[in-house]
């Protein structure tokens, strides 16, 4: 018996390669993108003051860390990776995991890719452009070169990909460490602007204000449940998903309030937001002839950011086409380098088509309304678990308490806005709902022309050099 265990053929799957440190940094990484370099100027035009805006970024970072603590309990309950696909999959069935699929891969990651590649490009130009913004097509081209960059380093290597995200989550930790220093000397020295007084004069109230100024916080909070996406890959997920998320979020957290005190202190509201990259100008303010290296770092920072997406963005595609809702092709991974290159290629194939109409603030409201409407289904998805299924194992369990606050939450953040300002981007949302669900009853459900896809399955698992995750190797 024992031989035969022996000598029984081993199972190509992905390599399990992400430890504690590669977690925080996987979380922390994409978290500190380009929000934190663009959205505090949004985040104080809506609200309207300093006091009320810092009280968003504070109430914001708590939800997300709330928001982590019960992802850490689904992740250890159900230990498959695809994060809230699969968790919707086991708990809400088939219908609703595959239009989150369709949402997800075919709008809603892209289009999030796509604003992060763009914020990229934006912030690498804008040395180059001093009295102007640059060039549209120059901003596109190498957000697109940016995007292909990071996809080839994604499909060749596990590790090398984790290397860079470590990498850059070095640099913008200590770009915000920078931003945080200067505002300090200035605060201790006196030197300070008017935001700090009377900071809650101008404190818009209405429901809509708020969602919209939360939308835009919380698009600086994205990826806070981005190790879910990979819980296949990490070393002891039972005990280095909860311990990542707990590091990582309170860090962020912290930092993103006392970089925005520093914008504070350094600029007026005015100021802010007028300001079309707040980071680059307040590096003109603090650093005056080297203003150019805050620039600089906010295209890092939302370089590294781009590459945690794209690492957690092509296992989401991945794992859906393994349980049949998307093409096999994406199913598959490199015979050779263990990575799920198909669905990193389509995914990269996505982004680059939604780059060339891109917006980016389109891109912040559509994304951030979609994004909670889908993790208040998740969080139903747990309370779920909770009520009718508490005897299955789990490392960590939070009291009910927090996942109800947080459905409370999400339901707030997608009721809001459309009952007080309806815009266009929610249209589109329900339009892409009734898309997928008019796709998934003849091609999913009834299964309807199965062999359309098979020749070419076949001529790109030969090029691709890509075989079933449940074969023998």
């Amino acid at each position: 018996m024992a031989a035969d265990k022996k000598h029984e053929p081993e199972k190509l799957k992905l390599k399990s390669e992400v430890g504690l440190l590669g977690g925080v940094s996987l979380v922390a990484g994409v978290m500190v993108g380009s929000g934190i370099f663009m959205s505090p100027q949004y985040v104080l035009l809506y609200i309207g003051s300093p006091g009320a805006s810092l009280l968003i970024w504070a109430a914001s970072g708590l939800l997300a860390m709330l928001a982590s603590f019960c992802y850490a309990e689904l992740g250890t309950v159900i230990r498959e990776s695809g994060g809230e696909y699969v968790y919707i999959l086991r708990t809400s069935g088939n219908l609703m995991a595959f239009i989150f699929a369709f949402l997800s891969i075919v709008v809603v990651r892209p289009t999030s890719m796509t604003g992060v590649a763009l914020s990229f490009a934006q912030n690498a130009l804008a040395p180059f452009y001093d009295d102007c913004p640059p060039p549209d097509v120059a901003v596109k081209c190498l957000a697109a070169a940016g995007i292909v960059i990071l996809a080839v380093v994604n499909c060749l290597n596990v590790r090398s990909s984790v290397a860079v995200t470590v990498f850059f989550m070095a640099v913008k930790i200590l770009s915000l460490l920078v931003i945080l220093i200067g505002g300090l000397v200035l605060l201790i020295q006196g030197n300070t602007s008017s935001s700090l007084q009377q900071s809650f004069d101008g404190t818009k109230l209405s429901v809509s204000a708020i969602g919209t100024a939360f939308y835009q916080c919380l698009w600086s909070y994205d990826g806070w449940n981005n190790l879910n996406s990979v819980t296949e890959e990490i070393k002891n997920p039972g005990v280095n998903l909860p311990r990542a998320l707990m590091i990582a979020i309170p860090m962020v957290t912290i930092l993103y309030l006392l970089v925005n005190v520093s914008y504070l202190v350094v600029m007026t509201p005015t100021e802010m937001i007028s300001s079309s990259a707040v980071a680059v100008t307040w590096g003109n303010k603090v650093l005056g002839g080297w203003g150019w290296i805050m620039s600089v770092a906010a295209a890092l920072s939302s370089f590294g950011s781009l590459n945690g997406s794209f690492f957690s963005g092509g296992r989401v595609c991945y794992v859906t086409a393994r349980e049949g809702h998307m093409p096999d092709i994406l199913a598959m991974a490199h015979m050779k380098r263990l990575t799920p290159s198909p669905a990193l290629i389509f995914t990269t194939i996505i982004s680059l088509i939604v780059l060339i109409p891109g917006d980016f603030q389109g891109i912040i409201n559509f994304f951030s309304f979609t994004a909670w409407f889908f993790y208040g289904i998740t969080l139903s998805g747990l309370l779920y678990l909770k009520i009718k299924k508490p005897e299955l194992p789990r490392a960590i369990t939070v009291p009910i308490i927090i996942p109800i606050l947080v459905l409370l939450a999400a339901c707030f953040l997608v009721l809001a806005p459309i009952i007080d300002d309806p815009q266009i981007e929610y249209l589109y949302v329900t339009i892409f709902i009734l898309s997928s669900i008019l796709i998934y009853i003849p091609f999913i459900h009834f299964k309807l022309f199965p062999g359309v896809l098979n020749k070419l399955t076949v001529f790109l698992q030969l090029f691709l050099e890509v075989a079933p995750t449940d074969k023998n190797l």
